[in-house]
């Protein structure tokens, strides 16, 4: 659909674009991405017809650009601009009228049916037709961006460029204006072309992306090509973090503020932030802690502040149970989004914790354990479906900076030290009289600091996993001889 080759020139004797060359196929949503002063806009403006090249060739449907009439490539192309205003006094009606001018014949341009048609067909996709008698300069921001887009639209265009068109809109608005453009190249076989600031919109909703660095291509790729991490932040000279969309397989960049003294200041959890009392214990750290859990709250991957595990009675059966943990939350005041909360039906008093130092980072390492439900994980299929209270409740806080990687190593490492308790305490499953691998609802928490050291790994053989491993498992038989105790004296 669009072919650029050699494409050099800018503004005067001053060449802002160096050699560009790229293609753009037919219904493909292309993002043009770059830091400002990186030849964006002077490359809309090129493609458009609107400013002059001396160097290259652009070919739209296998024909020079300058081979074009004016009316002729207002048939194929249209722009939205990334700022709106008109000399004239127009309704919204009005305005998208005007988009109809490439197609119209005769020395007066009558109006027809047909324009009517498209006219009311683009305001309606655009959501503008409600206030379509309004005068378009009493319209927000956003409002005549969706106008002009809908102007835009009437001319039916082959081709739609777009400068940063999500500038002035909402978060609701710039969703549904993607979602449309999205909509219009894979089903209309609209080929969509627009310059992004925001990267993650860009790799969102983009097929391809090309990158620009002073006035040069530095790279032509599928989003998650294109974001990588060390190529961002050389290229923006900014420092950013590159993430997974938690919903879509999609490539998410996030900047990172400069830290300042008191971001780096020790900081060591140990039994000092820890309280024991008969129906929670809990962990309040002073400043938020990096996680990955499997609490009733908190769940996930996230920043918590509070670490609460909840006594319940072996009875307990709610519906909702992440709604009934939540209010209990609050009534106990903890705010649940930045709280890991756990249930246990264990006594609290049985609690097992310990605090285990290397050179330069240390672990502070926390186990309820009760085995009225254990399990052979090998022989589950024997097993009914029955939801239970958690029984084993292991939380890791790691006074050192985690690897995303040292987080999942540190999951893996607790589980074979915890297995390995139940195995030497002979810790049966009550269906299949095997040794048990742990309960059918264990819950565990890996949270840390995200200060001092930086551990990659945390394997059963690296410095962390050795703590990890020595931790867990010696807590896991302390915790698991009180609770039986315990019970015997009941």
């Amino acid at each position: 659909m669009l072919e650029v080759k050699g494409l050099t020139g800018g503004y005067g004797n001053k060449a802002v674009l160096d050699s560009v060359s790229f293609d753009v196929h037919k219904g493909e949503l292309f993002g043009i991405l770059g830091p400002n002063g990186s030849g964006k806009t002077t490359l809309l403006s090129m493609l458009s017809g609107v400013l002059d090249y001396k160097v290259g060739s652009i070919r739209i449907r296998g024909r020079d650009l300058k081979e074009y009439s004016a009316k002729q490539l207002a048939q194929v192309i249209a722009v939205l601009p990334q700022h709106s205003s008109l000399a004239f006094s127009y309704t919204v009606k009005e305005t998208v009228s005007l988009g109809r001018y490439a197609h119209q014949t005769g020395w007066f341009h009558s109006w027809t049916s047909e324009d009517e048609v498209i006219v009311q067909r683009v305001m309606k996709q655009t959501g503008v037709a409600d206030f379509q008698d309004l005068h378009f300069e009493r319209l927000s921001g956003g409002e005549r961006q969706r106008v002009l887009l809908a102007q835009a639209l009437a001319q039916e265009p082959e081709i739609l460029f777009l400068d940063e068109p999500t500038n002035h809109l909402d978060l609701s608005y710039q969703k549904e204006l993607l979602d449309l453009m999205r909509k219009m190249a894979k089903e209309l076989e609209l080929t969509v072309i627009s310059i992004f600031h925001d990267l993650n919109l860009a790799g969102l909703y983009c097929d391809r992306l090309m990158l620009l660095e002073k006035g040069q291509i530095q790279v032509i790729n599928v989003p998650n090509e294109v974001l990588q991490q060390e190529r961002i932040q050389e290229v923006y000279r900014t420092t950013i973090e590159k993430h997974p969309h938690p919903a879509l397989p999609k490539p998410q960049m996030f900047i990172v503020p400069e830290k300042h003294v008191c971001d780096f200041a020790p900081l060591e959890i140990d039994e000092t932030y820890l309280t024991v009392g008969n129906e929670i214990i809990q962990l309040n750290s002073p400043i938020p802690l990096r996680t990955m859990s499997s609490g009733v709250t908190g769940s996930g991957t996230g920043w918590h502040q509070h670490f609460v595990n909840r006594h319940v009675h072996r009875d307990y059966n709610y519906e909702d149970h992440f709604a009934e943990m939540a209010d209990f939350l609050k009534t106990h005041g903890f705010e649940p989004q930045e709280t890991v909360g756990m249930m246990t039906a264990v006594f609290l008093d049985t609690v097992a914790f310990k605090f285990l130092r290397d050179a330069d980072f240390s672990v502070f390492i926390i186990v309820t354990a009760g085995v009225g439900n254990a399990i052979d994980a090998s022989l589950a299929d024997q097993h009914s479906w029955i939801s239970n209270p958690g029984t084993i409740n292991t939380w890791i806080f790691v006074n050192g900076h985690l690897a995303e990687e040292a987080f999942i190593h540190s999951i893996v490492t607790a589980t074979e030290a915890k297995v390995k308790a139940l195995h030497d305490l002979r810790v049966l499953d009550k269906v299949t009289n095997t040794v048990a691998t742990g309960t059918s609802t264990d819950s565990i928490l890996i949270a840390a600091a995200q200060r001092g050291k930086a551990l990659q790994y945390a394997g059963t053989i690296t410095p962390l996993g050795k703590l990890i491993s020595r931790g867990v498992y010696d807590c896991t038989v302390e915790a698991i001889k009180k609770n039986r105790k315990r019970i015997e004296e009941l």
